[in-house]
């Protein structure tokens, strides 16, 4: 049988979907940013991929006009609530900010921001790309949306901006979603081109996830490494901020969230959600 090369995020709250994939012959792991998983599985250079939910939209599509992709069913990264680790930061309140500088890892997240500054903040601020640099995003913007480690390890408080120290806020983007609609939101899951994975895949996939929630401990350590505060943290945010279900609800949220990134101009049109 032929190895699946597998693209997969490389930040803490990917990791138990990836857990022990790369100790098996079947599987060829590689671990990216988010953008730049879906980027190698648009350009065909992986076979399945752990890819920012919005990229979906973004597949390839056939002579039929039918997306290429399909998506491994109940696995995803997701939150209800706080997710810690996709926020923005900003120094004035979201009413008055009028620009904010995209982490340029992201692309779920950037189309969430533009959802939530639309139906939630009711702002129309100018988006401008940039490294995720938190004090640089913010010595010229008025807020910056930051994802992954960086985010998760960054709270509200006094931050260093050129010659000053400034206050700044964080805004938790999976707590407004939820504020704004009761459901869950859908980060990324594993796409792939139809007959990319066999039945067998699909169940291994699964098992993996399903092993990493049992030892959480092993999974932020394995990240972490031998520094004892951070594996902590990590155990409490893979255990209370992220779950990796793609359930009824999940397809809900991922559902009306692709309706509002259509009506903002993210993505052109939406489509159904298909499955492996």
């Amino acid at each position: 049988m032929s190895v699946v090369r597998l693209g997969a995020v490389e930040y803490l709250n990917a990791r138990p979907l990836a857990f022990r994939l790369d100790r098996s012959p079947r599987f060829d792991v590689r671990f990216d940013w988010p953008s730049r998983c879906a980027t190698l599985l648009h350009d065909g250079v992986i076979d399945l991929g752990l890819i920012p939910s919005i990229e979906y939209l973004r597949a390839p599509q056939s002579a039929q006009g039918e997306r290429a992709y399909r998506i491994v069913p109940d696995l995803a990264v997701a939150s209800r609530g706080p997710v810690a680790s996709v926020a923005i930061f900003t120094t004035k309140p979201i009413g008055d900010v009028r620009s904010i500088a995209l982490d340029t890892s992201s692309r779920t997240s950037v189309a969430l921001t533009r959802v939530l500054c639309s139906h939630a903040f009711g702002i129309i601020p100018e988006l401008r790309q940039h490294g995720p640099d938190l004090p640089a995003m913010l010595l010229v913007n008025d807020a910056a949306l930051l994802i992954g480690d960086r985010a998760l390890l960054i709270e509200s408080g006094p931050l260093r901006i050129g010659d000053h120290e400034v206050m700044v806020e964080k805004i938790d983007l999976g707590e407004r979603w939820l504020r704004a609609t009761g459901l869950p939101f859908v980060y990324a899951f594993w796409a792939g081109r139809g007959g990319a994975i066999t039945d067998e895949d699909v169940r291994v996939l699964q098992a993996a996830r399903d092993e990493a929630l049992t030892d959480l401990e092993t999974v932020s350590a394995e990240y972490f490494g031998d520094e004892p505060a951070l594996v902590s943290l990590g155990v409490r945010y893979l255990r209370d901020n992220i779950h990796y279900s793609l359930g009824e609800d999940e397809r809900a949220g991922l559902t009306l969230f692709y309706r509002y990134a259509v009506e903002v101009g993210a993505v052109d049109a939406s489509d159904a959600l298909r499955f492996f």
